[in-house]
């Protein structure tokens, strides 16, 4: 078993106008998500976004908007990532943040962790992800940025 916290946070890299970045893993073909990640030792929880969004596209989030949503999801641990986890662990505390950039841009991603990447208007966004809490979160950027719904 693995010693991966059960505490991680999501990380909504977006533009002004709506414009979502997805970037799809690498070992599961067709897996679209936000930015994701455990916490690591005792860092906070803006600690552990700002790491995760460094090591996952190369970007510096202290260029740029990074805000605390003030969402907490628990969810169950899928069967297959469960071995990440000590022991008995079957749930996630996951905390929601939002990264704005003014505008789309190419980032780096991590060999082996993710293989592509895609800027999306928010509503193609949270239909292509595979998570119902990320879809939750990108949702929920028409009223954040007070963006039309349709």
């Amino acid at each position: 078993m693995g010693t991966k916290q059960p505490v991680s946070v999501l990380v909504v890299i977006h533009t002004k106008t709506g414009e979502v970045l997805l970037i799809e893993r690498a070992d599961r073909a067709g897996y679209w998500q936000s930015v994701t990640g455990s916490r690591e030792g005792s860092e906070t929880l803006l600690e552990t976004a700002r790491r995760e969004v460094l090591e996952e596209t190369g970007l510096d989030a202290d260029q740029h908007v990074l805000s605390d949503w003030q969402l907490h999801n628990r969810y169950e641990i899928y069967p297959h990532w469960r071995h990440r986890y000590p022991d008995g662990v079957t749930h996630n505390d996951e905390y929601v943040f939002g990264l704005q950039l003014d505008a789309p841009q190419a980032v780096r991603l991590v060999e082996g962790e993710h293989v592509s990447q895609q800027w999306l208007p928010w509503q193609q966004a949270a239909e292509l992800v595979f998570s119902p809490s990320n879809a939750a979160a990108i949702r929920q950027l028409a009223t954040r940025l007070g963006l039309s719904a349709d």
